[in-house]
């Protein structure tokens, strides 16, 4: 089955032998506070900073999800309120989850072919962090980075928060342009779900320290704490930390794989422009995700799609929220070779076009 479903997506095909590898050094059972854990730990850590361009003074942790990182933001960063800038599910449901836990958090929806206006959004006074999904998995847009190093400049005080789960390890991301990023690994990390990356800037930290969150078992500062001697707070998923380190060290800097994903993208989009009974969900090319491609179409045709694909042994993503019915949706991860989106193509080429 070729799988293009944007998360989970298909992971890199040597994990199967790292897999083996990870049983047969005996790694799924070693103590998370062992000298052979710390040492994989540090390993780990400089290969993320190197194949992802990661500056040296931000600071590094591991979750088991982007939804759990949400969560840190809200108790270790967020006194007051956050605000949430947004024109899909996900940037909707971050919203949502944010109000559950400080319910004066409030939100600013933006259209689906419009950039983010820095100027002129309504950001209130006492708003600890802004949160903006730069990689819209629902829709297929994107947030680029002019448009965040806008609103950093524009807004100085509140953090920066971005989701780039659909981006991370793809995408070349100017990490300088927020103060935290995060993201799942079971997109363009190419693994298996189950952990998640965060990246935050000295500013976070300094947050987290002076509001000195220690509550919860996932609480910032204690994370902090560990991973100044390259441990994690709680016995963390060994199995998948080993994976992304054995994956990052044999791929190449992100600015590469930026190249490949973008001209990709480029192509796909170009491929699609010549259909008729299909539309690109997006029209403004300017805010078209490089990394989640989104197609349109008659609720009817687009169940019939996907029915015939999955019949040829090709796995499309659903539509999701507002797009459930009439949308499919194709990942542009790294795991995913030219071969398949070849494949994809004739596959269009024969029966849609």
């Amino acid at each position: 089955m070729l799988n293009f479903y944007p998360g989970p997506s298909k992971v890199y095909p040597e994990v199967r032998d790292y897999l083996v590898m990870a049983y047969d050094e005996g790694i799924l059972s070693i103590p998370h506070r062992s000298d052979r854990f710390v040492q994989m730990m540090r390993d780990l850590v400089g290969l993320l900073r190197k194949k992802l361009n990661i500056p040296q003074d931000y600071y590094i942790f591991f979750t088991s999800s982007a939804t759990e990182c949400w969560e840190i933001i809200a108790q270790s960063l967020t006194p007051n309120k956050s605000m949430h800038v947004y024109n899909g599910a996900f940037g909707e449901k971050w919203l949502e989850y944010a109000k559950k836990l400080r319910p004066d958090s409030y939100g600013q929806s933006f259209e689906l072919n419009d950039a983010i206006d820095a100027p002129l959004l309504p950001v209130e006074d006492h708003t600890d962090v802004i949160c903006v999904t730069q990689n819209e998995t629902s829709n297929g847009t994107q947030v680029n980075m002019q448009t965040l190093l806008k609103l950093q400049n524009q807004h100085k005080d509140p953090l920066l928060a971005i989701d780039a789960t659909s981006s991370m390890a793809g995408l070349n991301l100017k990490f300088i342009r927020a103060d935290i990023w995060f993201a799942s690994v079971q997109k363009c990390f190419g693994l298996p779900a189950g952990m998640a990356v965060m990246v935050c800037s000295p500013r976070t930290m300094q947050r987290a320290k002076a509001l000195n969150d220690k509550k919860h078992y996932n609480s910032l500062v204690y994370f902090y704490e560990k991973m100044l001697n390259y441990q994690t707070g709680h016995t963390p998923n060994v199995l998948n930390l080993y994976l992304m380190r054995q994956v990052l060290d044999r791929k190449p800097l992100i600015k590469q794989v930026d190249q490949m994903l973008v001209e990709r993208a480029q192509d796909l989009y170009a491929f699609f422009e010549e259909f008729t009974d299909v539309q690109l969900l997006v029209e403004n090319p300017e805010v078209r995700s490089h990394t989640v491609i989104a197609l349109k179409g008659p609720a009817k045709l687009i169940q019939e799609i996907k029915r015939n694909a999955a019949t040829q042994g090709i796995a499309l993503g659903n539509g999701y929220g507002n797009w459930a019915k009439d949308t499919f949706r194709i990942a542009n991860f790294p795991a995913i070779v030219d071969a398949e989106y070849d494949e994809l193509k004739n596959f269009f080429r024969k029966n849609y076009q």
